[in-house]
């Protein structure tokens, strides 16, 4: 990630504890749902790995390999019908995108298009697809984390403060939320 040292540490950090998390509901989890945390954990390592302010200038083989693979994996997910299967193909797709695209040198993948920009990196179009993409993730997400109205409760009783999800789930989508806009802030760098 190229960017002031402090918002890159804030997305290691971010991206990590993110990754941390869906490790220990993979732990906890089985079939499906342990494959979804695998996966979720992988490209939450993965984010924080790009977004170290320190890394090394020929990294890119190593993102395109994990997130090639983690592609491939997403994509059979979403052919055996899982919906949130067709989001991580999505996610490591932009991953490999994002790789690629800060290897280049600046302007090169745009001029090669015909599309580029003086000075930037990547596609604006794809770039501009996956902020729009990712954007939308976030708003729909953030949306089912707001406790949804009704009659009061008192403090404590079941079901509080989390609307229809229970905590577990609550934690998760907001696990999710994080990397969607750990996402976000990497594609604005592009």
């Amino acid at each position: 990630m190229h960017g002031p040292a402090l918002s890159g540490w804030l997305l290691v950090t971010l991206c990590a504890a993110s990754g941390a998390y869906c490790l220990l509901r993979m732990r906890r989890s089985a079939g499906d749902e342990r494959r979804t945390a695998g996966g979720e954990a992988v490209m939450g390592f993965g984010m924080a790995a790009m977004a170290l302010p320190v890394s090394p200038s020929d990294a890119t083989w190593p993102y395109v390999t994990v997130f090639g693979l983690a592609a491939l994996l997403g994509l059979l997910g979403a052919v055996r019908g899982g919906a949130h299967h067709l989001h991580h193909l999505v996610g490591s797709l932009a991953m490999v995108y994002m790789a690629v695209a800060m290897a280049s040198p600046p302007g090169a993948a745009g001029a090669h298009a015909g599309h580029g920009a003086a000075g930037g990196a990547g596609i604006p179009l794809v770039t501009g697809a996956l902020l729009a993409y990712f954007g939308v993730y976030v708003l729909r997400s953030g949306t089912r984390l707001v406790p949804a109205a009704g009659p009061a409760r008192a403090p404590g009783a079941a079901g509080a403060g989390g609307g229809s999800l229970g905590r577990g789930a609550e934690l998760t989508l907001a696990c999710r939320l994080s990397m969607a806009l750990a996402m976000l802030a990497m594609l604005l760098t592009l």
